[in-house]
């Protein structure tokens, strides 16, 4: 009888059961995949952060697939779904709701905005002054909004989906980074290759109608909750979480860096490494988890200094070289 050579098959199979959660999510993958050519990364962030049970920033320059990409997304869940989209005189009651008088029954009653739903897409969400945008606050770290005193509750599973065009800035505001901060991810879409417009252009032609009108539900509230109950039992050995500690830390201590990341940031990688972990086919976290996450979940969350600013440097670039520095676990 031959010895297994792969003892971690073993404590896999004992572990967690993974095969329905693989399941579940190759119907979302083919689903969006007939419609989306490329941006396997997107697609599989988005996953994460729905697992994750965490809100996502979509950014991009126009015509990418930005917002066609969040609405096929939300379409492939069997979700309620909303579509906010922002302008410069929208008001937080146009997207919280307000009071409304009843005169038969005398007394005033709430009428409900577009952020009650469970999947909410903001489309161009700097586009919306300070004000409507920190009306986002609490519904996004709370699931709830309080108006004239009185809390809503948001039905779970609750997912806001924005998008973004850092191109262009004539009547956009600077998202605050208190708002930025409650994105679990900010995911940057770039342009296709050749190969994939060739695919684009094809798909366009042999398209019969909308794609978000055709695209079948794959995934139900009920199989949402049960995805994210089992992601959370992924193993993940104590010196993942000192890797994780560590590269979030060198963000406050790096001289590249005005602002460091949040212990947010680290409770975020930790959760969506998880979610990784487990739409990979593992029960466990591993090192090249954090540092696939580490852009995205820190990217935003982080400010570079004004001279390297003025330099060029990205985020993303002192990031790289912050997860290049720290000590991998079992190196």
């Amino acid at each position: 009888m031959e010895e297994n050579t792969n003892p971690e098959s073993d404590a896999f199979e004992k572990r967690v059961d993974l095969s329905r959660f693989k399941a579940s999510l190759e119907r979302v993958n083919e689903q969006i995949g007939s419609y989306i050519v490329g941006q396997r990364k997107a697609v599989e962030l988005l996953q994460v952060a729905l697992i994750a049970d965490g809100h996502v920033l979509i950014e991009g320059v126009p015509g990418i697939a930005k917002t066609q990409l969040a609405k096929l997304m939300a379409r492939a869940l069997d979700l309620d779904f909303s579509r906010v989209q922002f302008t410069p005189d929208l008001m937080p009651s146009d997207i919280l709701g307000t009071s409304v008088y009843n005169q038969k029954q005398g007394e005033f009653e709430f009428k409900s905005g577009p952020v009650f739903s469970n999947v909410v897409l903001v489309d161009e969400i700097n586009r919306a002054p300070a004000k409507t945008q920190a009306a986002l606050f609490e519904v996004m770290e709370e699931r709830q909004v309080t108006i004239d005193g009185h809390q809503h509750k948001m039905d779970e599973p609750y997912l806001i989906l924005a998008t973004q065009n850092p191109i262009e800035q004539e009547g956009t505001y600077r998202l605050p980074e208190a708002q930025l901060d409650r994105f679990l991810f900010k995911i940057s879409m770039d342009y296709p290759s050749l190969d994939e417009e060739f695919e684009i252009l094809k798909l366009h032609q042999s398209l019969q109608g909308k794609p978000e009108a055709m695209i079948q539900k794959a995934l139900s509230k009920e199989d949402i909750q049960e995805l994210r109950a089992t992601a959370k039992q992924i193993h993940i050995e104590e010196d993942i979480l000192r890797y994780i500690a560590a590269i979030v830390d060198a963000t406050r201590n790096q001289g590249s860096l005005y602002l460091g990341a949040s212990p947010r940031a680290s409770l975020a990688l930790l959760n969506s490494a998880r979610a990784l972990a487990a739409i990979q086919d593992r029960d466990f976290v591993s090192p090249d988890d954090i540092r696939f996450l580490a852009a995205p979940v820190l990217a935003h969350r982080v400010i570079l200094s004004p001279e390297r600013e003025m330099e060029g440097l990205s985020s993303v670039e002192v990031l790289d070289q912050i997860v290049r520095s720290i000590k991998v676990p079992g190196s």
